[in-house]
């Protein structure tokens, strides 16, 4: 769900794990399933993906995906949509009507679990997305378990921020804790799902995750995925957290209105306020971004993409996201709340992407916990440039975050030599010698590769 609204937390602020608790003490985060450290997250929205909008529709383009280098599917609320205050035709993928079925447009549970199968078997994994914070306008605990909601002053189930269609569940409530762990837990028993990215994460309190984490963790080593940027997240067990911040700052970069090294000053901000360890789902786009704020079309346009990903792709700490319809490019906002397909054909990003997800899958300098050193190879406040380390490999990024053609000069003797340049497929000479960077240009070489 959309980020903007953290501002409705003051109306709220009963809800927030702030609240009515004791603070989180910082700690290191359980270890990271080890498949997610050199992997990367695909989004997939099932009711645009294909004009059938199924699981079976979606399943015949895993080859595809499998073969552009995605690693883990990240599917989009596959639950059954309230129909009370529904919005638009479908409604909200948001508005959960019942937790532990499947939305009949998306087909059956055995469609689900034979997709889950065929991922599993390509070796990909699967992680969907889960709404904790609010339920649909009809779920069924309205009726059987009217004391799972906060009420608003007139007694009656409140709504969630200013989300009509949607009812804030009470975290203050035992039972309703426990019947959420049991959904969550019946999603990996039924389909032997991979993990949880999971909605408004932020709101949810600090205490419930520290009790549903390792708890549904008893059964295999998910990966836990918050929407959010809060420090208590990783704290309670999360894996990984939303790099909004960071985010926000590339905007501003793209749109020249601040200089490169203000993602400096962020990278050292929030590494400082994270455990250890934590890593950051890094992207260009998402649902709610290319619905509602013209990502990566709009945000980073034309040749402005392209540095961009490949710094979402390669950053410290991170792992990276592709949305849906980014490998195309599908270049307008999807509808939110009704049906609106995007197409296929072209693919004309997915060589680019396919490159860069091989990079990462076999040099570990690319890894969630590799090394990251930034380097100065030119004017700070246009070129972004760093060097990540690990296992003997190394990689270093050289980005033209700006409008102009900028002149380059490595200087760094450990970094000269004959790299390999990754999108050139061959090694070339690098030394201190000057050359210029095109606007919006990008470089990235491997040391040590043989061509």
């Amino acid at each position: 769900m959309k980020n903007y609204l953290l501002l409705a937390l003051l109306s709220i602020s009963c809800f927030h794990p702030a609240f009515g608790q004791r603070p989180v003490a910082a700690s290191t985060p359980a270890a990271h399933p080890a498949w997610i450290l050199q992997g990367n997250i695909y989004e997939v929205n099932v009711r645009q993906y294909t004009p059938e909008g199924t699981l079976n529709a979606f399943a015949k383009h895993l080859d595809r995906l499998h073969k552009m280098g995605v690693e883990t599917l990240w599917f989009m609320p596959l639950n059954p949509i309230s129909k009370v205050a529904r919005k638009g035709s479908l409604g909200s993928y948001y508005a959960v009507a019942d937790y532990t079925k499947l939305n009949p447009e998306y087909g059956t549970m055995a469609d689900w679990r034979h997709l889950v199968q065929a991922a599993h078997a390509k070796g990909m994994k699967v992680i969907i997305d889960w709404v904790p914070n609010h339920t649909g306008a009809d779920n069924r605990w309205l009726t059987q378990h009217p004391n799972f909601f906060v009420k608003d002053k007139a007694g009656q189930p409140a709504v969630a921020f200013d989300w009509a269609d949607t009812k804030q569940l009470d975290y203050k409530n035992p039972e309703m804790q426990d019947s959420m762990i049991a959904a969550m837990r019946y999603w990996v028993k039924t389909s032997n799902i991979d993990g949880f990215r999971c909605d408004v994460a932020w709101n949810v309190p600090a205490s419930f995750w520290q009790r549903a984490i390792p708890t549904l963790r008893q059964s295999k080593p998910l990966f836990m995925l918050a929407e959010g940027d809060s420090a208590y997240l990783p704290r309670s067990g999360f894996d990984a957290v939303y790099p909004w911040h960071m985010f926000h700052a590339m905007e501003k970069v793209a749109a020249g209105k601040s200089p490169a090294t203000a993602l400096d000053s962020v990278y050292r901000g929030w590494q400082g306020r994270y455990p250890k360890g934590t890593i950051e789902m890094y992207f260009t786009s998402n649902h709610d971004e290319n619905t509602w704020n013209k990502a990566d079309y709009g945000t980073f346009p034309g040749r402005v993409h392209a540095p961009f990903a490949v710094f979402t792709q390669t950053m410290g700490n991170g792992v990276p996201l592709i949305y849906s319809g980014q490998e195309e490019p599908v270049l307008r906002p999807l509808e939110f709340f009704d049906k609106d397909p995007m197409a296929f054909g072209k693919y004309q990003r997915a060589r680019f992407y396919q490159t860069l997800l091989a990079l990462r899958q076999r040099n570990p300098a690319l890894a969630a916990d590799a090394s990251f050193r930034k380097v100065s190879v030119g004017d700070d406040r246009a070129v972004y440039a760093y060097v990540r380390e690990k296992a003997g490999k190394k990689v270093l990024v050289i980005l033209n975050l700006s409008n102009k053609a900028q002149t380059i000069s490595v200087k760094e003797k450990a970094l000269q030599g004959k790299p390999s340049n990754l999108f050139r497929y061959a090694t070339e000479p690098l030394t201190s010698k000057p050359w210029k960077m095109e606007s919006w240009g990008y470089v990235v070489y491997e040391y040590g590769k043989k061509n």
